[in-house]
């Protein structure tokens, strides 16, 4: 049977809706593979301009069927082709028969053959079918050939396996349908590929018997026959899995061989083993003293000494004959950086006589008064009595490394040195607590590339940093160290990656990602190499989609939700591959001035965020530095844009292909810190990036009171109600799904009480407090509730799929007032619709005690404001002028954010 057109297999919801939509026809329906229950399908069904969405369930026998709710007995098929044509005839329980189905869109063509599909949906066969397409792999078994192909860096080798995927495939697949299993051109491409392997195992096999038979010596030499085999060039397979096979086993069993024999020979000559003492890993270097000129007042010039290690900070004025004015790190207040002057900051510290002093100092730059400010807050970490962090650094590298060798010397990638926003010199061998660094075209083995930063880290920062995870998909690897004081700190440890190259079948671009808890907080970093060229935007945009949804990653009941949604952190970052959209000359000039912005607004990537097309609602730091590709290797003083192809001269024009992004939880800390590249490593036709976070973290809560020893006080989350603008053209009914760790198990909502559809591509539902559940969290106290997070789930009724997501986060709400809130809805990385509501979290009165998080010291001033000459101690400025983020971060929304909402309210 041929492949079936309409099934469209794992696209989503919000492209199924904009296929049907076009279509435009009553009765026109698709296929596409359920969301909520795995192995299950999605019937989505045209009519009167709504969507419905029926769920084709397998039972026990593998008999399919479609679950409605009018009543009708339900039929069984074998077959989902024999479904839809039983469903093609009316009074079966679905609102309009199935009368005009709705094919896949064909993939585009890959132009330069260099990476995986493009834009559209993905060509595939209905799985039931018997026999396959000649044109279509089917995809299961397409799968199955995805293991057979070797992650390699190796061009050469994969050009082979390429060849037989595109020409041969369907020829095994053939002789497979006809009962012949052998696989012949597999075997043939395989052999072809390998020949050159056959002298390199010769020459090592050799080596290795030889070797073996010195400490072995009953060992038999090898027969004549087996000799002539083994120096034959024969490209037989088996041959050849004959010889890995002899390697193995020496390799397996050399060590055991060698350590016998060198233990018999102690043993017959009584020969006494030295003690070998093993020396202590080196201690971390002590922070040496770092002393800041600075300006006080108008023109008094003074200095600022930092000694993190004493925990002190000195002032000493500069002429005059004042003398030295000494603070403890635990009489500092308050830590107020200046928004307007970049390089002023204010310093609140506490007097014996109960008053607190306040004092601006004016540093030569800003990147000095970041040096000064990292170095107090290390201070009051290290002196802080916590037993665990509060605050860590993370650093987050990405490089595309070009296919070959790294330099010797990584250290100014590794400590944030050269072009835009970068460390000062003060604090640049300062060590992080995580370091996550991604490559691309990363010819280097594994454990070779591990072992590489492990040792490069360990010169810089005296530290022996422990791996936590490392993922590899082909020449894409990420790499997570961490400090070893915290490696009991990390656990859930997840890894994954995704093809996204030719047909999704080859690893040479895809994304490699890690999951992982510090204590109580959740990271995930995804780094991804994604298609080339100027012109395909539209696939790089697909490639990110693919990865959004394939990526298997974080706790496995977040499943359901968005990737973006699952961790508390999550990091995006790689050879992200948009270009500008400028001519070549035009983008020197600009560069030679650089004049950056200039450069920044015919970004790809920030033209498609603008768009919401990928990366909603991620941060990325202000870009102060060179376009990082394409480099003339060996330099960083020119760029070469031309590149030889079979088909002819291609332009690659500079751009900012390697990006470091974020998103993070509502309500959280996190502080980018430096975001640049490097000037000295010119390996590559890439420049290495680097970025640098603080990130607030949170640990085990402990309450004061055990539990049971006095009765027991019930916080509470009450909802007034919540409204929802969905972009849909469904007319289902809803419920909502309430996720949280604080929360015992999943809680749901009963059905909307409230339904509109009259905007046309809009549904808008709303729920009473009746409908809405009380939440009652395992621990009721503010401390522990104000860390918390709710994901909610709008799903449909019938369908039990999700029309999109959000994450609410608790504190803003805590109190016996209702608060509003609102906020965007994703779903598989598309922006789905607005939710918006009132609710609360009321928290027992002697369970109301919290405290000052390490990093809520420091804030940020709007406005250059004089100080009150003798302010109460701990100070509280006024709302509108300090803030507890930076401005580079998003602001909660404050107005509504979905153009719906204003139809709906009759707002033009």
């Amino acid at each position: 049977m041929a492949a079936a057109g309409w099934y469209h297999r794992d696209i989503s919801q919000v492209v199924a809706e904009e296929l049907l939509a076009t279509a435009g026809r009553d009765g026109s329906f698709l296929v596409r593979d359920s969301e909520s229950v795995s192995g299950a399908y999605a019937l989505c069904l045209l009519f009167q301009r709504h969507v419905y969405t029926y769920r084709i369930l397998p039972d026990d026998e593998g008999l399919l069927s479609v679950q409605t709710i009018q009543g009708i007995q339900a039929k069984r098929f074998r077959t989902l082709p024999d479904l839809i044509v039983a469903y093609q005839h009316p009074h079966n329980g679905l609102v309009t028969p199935l009368l005009h189905p709705v094919h896949r869109a064909r993939p585009d063509e890959d132009s330069d053959g260099e990476d995986g599909r493009g834009g559209g949906h993905s060509v595939g066969t209905c799985p039931s079918a018997p026999m396959a397409s000649r044109t279509h792999i089917p995809q299961q078994l397409h799968q199955r050939l995805q293991e057979q192909v070797h992650s390699s860096p190796a061009s050469d080798f994969m050009g082979f396996m390429a060849e037989y995927l595109t020409h041969h495939v369907q020829l095994d697949l053939e002789a497979l349908c006809h009962g012949h299993p052998q696989l012949r051109h597999l075997s043939t491409a395989l052999a072809t590929a390998c020949r050159a392997l056959h002298s390199e195992i010769d020459f090592t096999l050799a080596g290795l018997e030889t070797l073996a038979r010195v400490f072995d010596p009953p060992v038999s030499p090898r027969s004549p026959a087996r000799e002539q085999a083994f120096l034959s060039n024969d490209p037989d397979l088996e041959l050849l899995l004959n010889k890995i096979s002899t390697v193995n086993h020496l390799l397996s069993s050399l060590e055991k061989k060698v350590l016998k024999s060198l233990q018999d020979t102690v043993t017959r000559h009584n020969l006494a083993l030295p003690s070998v003492a093993v020396a202590p890993p080196p201690a971390a270097r002590p922070l040496a003293v770092q002393s800041f000129e600075v300006k006080v007042g108008k023109s008094q010039r003074a200095a600022l000494t930092v000694d993190v290690e004493s925990g002190t900070v000195t002032v000493t004025k500069r002429g005059g004959g004042s003398p030295e004015e000494l603070i403890p790190q635990d009489k500092i207040l308050q830590l107020i950086k200046y928004q307007s002057v970049q390089s002023k900051v204010r310093l609140v510290c506490a007097r014996d006589n109960q008053k607190s002093l306040s004092r601006d100092f004016v540093f030569p730059s800003a990147r000095k008064r970041e040096a000064f400010c990292q170095l107090l807050q290390l201070m009051k970490i290290q002196h802080s009595n916590l037993d665990e962090p509060e605050l860590i650094s993370v650093y987050v590298g990405t490089w595309n490394m070009g296919s070959t060798p790294p330099p010797r010397s990584l250290a100014s990638w590794l400590t944030s040195r050269g072009l835009g926003r970068t460390q000062d010199e003060t604090t640049a061998c300062i060590p992080h607590d995580i370091y996550v660094i991604g490559t691309q075209e990363n010819s280097l083995g594994d454990r070779e590339w591990v072992e590489f930063l492990r040792a490069s880290l360990k010169t810089l920062m005296a530290i022996d940093y422990r791996v936590v995870a490392l993922q590899c998909l082909w020449s894409i690897k990420i790499v997570v160290l961490v400090k070893p004081e915290h490696q009991r700190r990390i656990s859930h440890v997840h890894t994954s990656s995704v093809k996204t190259g030719i047909a999704n079948t080859l690893g040479n671009k895809g994304a490699v990602g890690v999951s992982f808890l510090f204590n109580g907080t959740s990271f995930g970093f995804v780094n991804c190499h994604l298609a080339s060229g100027s012109e395909k935007t539209h696939r790089r945009n697909q490639n990110y989609s693919d990865i959004l949804h394939s990526l298997a990653l974080g706790d496995k009941r977040l499943g359901g939700f968005d990737l973006t949604l699952r961790f508390t952190h999550l990091f995006w970052f790689g050879d992200l591959n948009y270009r500008l959209d400028m001519d070549v000359q035009d983008i020197i000039t600009h560069v030679v001035k650089k004049e950056f912005q200039a450069l920044l607004a015919v970004d790809q990537l920030n033209l498609e965020r603008e768009k919401n097309k990928v990366f909603l609602r991620f941060s990325e730091g202000d870009i102060s530095f060179p376009p990082t590709y394409r480099y003339e290797r060996g330099t960083r003083d020119s760029y070469v844009w031309h590149k030889s192809k079979p088909t002819g001269m291609r332009i690659n024009v500079p751009s900012w292909c390697d990006r470091i992004l974020w998103k993070s939880h509502p309500e959280t800390h996190v502080v980018c810190n430096s975001y640049g590249c490097t000037d000295d490593i010119v390996t590559s036709d890439h420049s290495p990036v680097f970025a640098t976070f603080e990130v607030g973290v949170t640990s085990q809560f402990v309450p004061k009171e055990a539990p049971g020893s006095s009765p027991e006080a019930l916080a509470c989350i009450e909802w007034e109600s919540i409204e929802v603008i969905l972009k849909t053209t469904s007319r289902s009914k809803c419920y909502i799904e309430f996720h949280s760790y604080c929360l015992e198990e999943v809680q749901c909502s009963g059905e909307n009480t409230f339904q509109n559809c009259d905007i046309p591509g809009f549904l808008k539902l709303g729920w009473s407090s009746k409908h809405l559940p009380v939440l009652n969290p395992i621990l009721p106290d503010l401390e522990y509730l104000g860390d918390q997070h709710l994901l909610l789930s709008i799903k449909g009724v019938e369908s039990c799929e999700s029309y999109g997501e959000c994450c609410l986060a608790m504190r803003p709400a805590i109190g016996t007032t209702a608060q509003q809130f609102e906020t965007f809805l994703f779903h598989r990385g598309e922006e789905t619709g607005s939710v918006r509501g009132w609710m609360r979290v009321r928290v027992p009165k002697d369970r109301c005690g919290t405290r000052e998080r390490l990093y809520e010291w420091i804030s940020f001033e709007e406005e250059d404001a004089e100080p009150a000459a003798d302010a109460p101690m701990c100070p509280k400025p006024p709302q509108q002028r300090l803030r507890s983020r930076p401005r580079s971060l998003p602001e909660p929304a404050t107005d509504y954010t979905n153009p719906a909402y204003f139809i709906f309210e009759g707002v033009p």
